[in-house]
């Protein structure tokens, strides 16, 4: 198959996949919605103009022309404010008008037996289940996709058997060349290793796996040790004697450490001169949640950070630096990985596919905490006006005074428009830098 038609099956996969979790997303919010008895009167699947809808029942379903998201409409998502019974007019004020029509679009669908049928009042804990069902079904089809990667295909792990064998002792920044007097053999290499070659026995001890093999060499610098291996079928015995060498501390984030000065750190270790195959190693189910956890971390650290990401996007997008291969991207850039990771033909086609279903997996972990900010118009900023509206409650009721009533969320809708504007002013950066400065991912 040629890399080009591999490379759009690529994107495909992905948007499809893509896709079918804003789908998904929007169920998540719409099941409770109507679990609830709220009146659901459209589900749509994206934004502009309407492709193809159907209703069936009170709910209109459907495609728009634009794939950028997604929502559920209910009525009565905001309360209508009333004077002395009376709903307010609209006055000339922008921010008051923008609230009036608001409201009166939420309530323009209210029809006779729908009064209770209104989200604004459901309960506090209705709202927030209905709000968390959308970044809820998004965790949970990450963690089904992580399960399926990890228990499916495995993670890339060494082995015990020897991909390259080094020729030449070389310090750190140097080149030598392997035909010349200046090389020195590896003690790999002195021992006549070979790729392929998988290590069975080292002084004596069975060796099970590469960290292990890797901490027995390290220790047992100027030492002649023997070693077994097995080539071609058969048992081959020789003698290594692992080199002192100097190795970088690697710290637990998979960096090289660093003291307090920041200088790089490096230790004393046996050396033999040898780099180990991978190859897929299906995990247990007990390894899914800790997986999840890590990819959970790196992606609230990233939101967390997302102002100064974003700055940094601009401005590699407008100058020379590189991109930072760990910052945002968008659809455009997810997409443009995805035909890059399916048209490597060097890369088993497993591995491959692997590769694609754990970038759709923390597609759906960046969604769902992407969607807990606590900021309209997201999940999270209905979530924040609902928390409050019951802690309000609580506390009106603890003062002995009267029940505030619904918090009317449409008076932070000002700010949800500036809002929205800095969401698609930071796609539209993100969708640029993806087509001018890519991110590099495979270095």
């Amino acid at each position: 198959m040629s890399p080009v038609l591999l490379f759009i099956l690529g994107v495909v996969f992905v948007a499809i996949g893509v896709a079918v979790s804003i789908a998904l997303h929007e169920v998540g919010h719409l099941v409770p919605a109507k679990l609830f008895k709220v009146r659901v009167t459209k589900y749509m699947i994206g934004f502009g103009p309407t492709l193809w809808s159907r209703k069936k029942g009170e709910t209109e379903y459907g495609f728009k022309a634009l794939p950028l998201g997604g929502y559920v409409s209910m009525i009565g998502m905001y309360p209508p404010n009333k004077v002395d019974g009376a709903v307010r007019p609209s006055s000339t004020g922008m921010f008051q008008t923008l609230a009036t029509e608001a409201r009166s679009m939420a309530h323009e669908e209210v029809g006779p037996g729908d009064e209770n049928r209104v989200f604004y009042k459901l309960p506090v804990w209705k709202k927030i289940i209905v709000m968390l069902g959308g970044p809820a079904m998004n965790m949970i089809i990450g963690l089904i996709l992580l399960a399926v990667l990890l228990m499916g295909f495995g993670t890339a792990q060494a082995t015990t058997t020897i991909a390259d064998v080094s020729k030449c002792q070389v310090a750190a920044g140097e080149t030598v060349d392997p035909d010349s007097a200046d090389c020195k053999p590896t003690p790999a290499a002195a021992a006549g290793l070979q790729p392929n070659d998988t290590i069975t026995s080292f002084d004596g001890k069975t060796v099970t796996s590469w960290d292990e093999l890797t901490g027995w060499i390290r220790a047992s610098a100027g030492k002649d040790v023997a070693v077994t291996v097995q080539r071609n079928g058969s048992p081959v015995e020789t003698t290594v004697t692992p080199v002192l060498s100097s190795r970088p501390v690697i710290g637990s984030d998979g960096r090289q450490a660093q003291d307090a000065n920041g200088v790089l750190q490096y230790q004393e270790v046996g050396f033999l001169g040898i780099g180990a195959q991978s190859a897929l190693v299906p995990q247990p189910a007990s390894a899914v949640l800790p997986m999840a956890g890590e990819n959970i971390k790196q992606i609230s650290g990233v939101i967390f950070n997302l102002p100064a990401r974003v700055a940094g996007v601009a401005k590699a997008a407008f100058s020379e630096e590189p991109r930072d291969p760990n910052g945002p991207i968008s659809v455009v850039g997810v997409g443009r990985v995805a035909g890059e990771v399916a048209a490597m033909e060097q890369v088993p086609m497993q591995a491959r596919i692997g590769t694609l279903i754990g970038l759709l997996a923390g597609l759906n972990f960046a969604l769902a905490i992407f969607n807990l900010i606590p900021l309209l118009p997201l999940d999270g900023g209905h979530v924040a006006g609902a928390l409050y509206e019951g802690a309000r409650r609580q506390v009106a009721r603890l003062r002995g005074k009267p029940d505030p009533g619904s918090f009317d969320i449409a008076k932070l809708l000002p700010l949800t428009y500036v809002v929205a504007a800095l969401l698609m002013a930071m796609g539209a950066l993100l969708i640029y830098a993806d087509i001018v400065k890519p991110v590099n991912i495979f270095g």
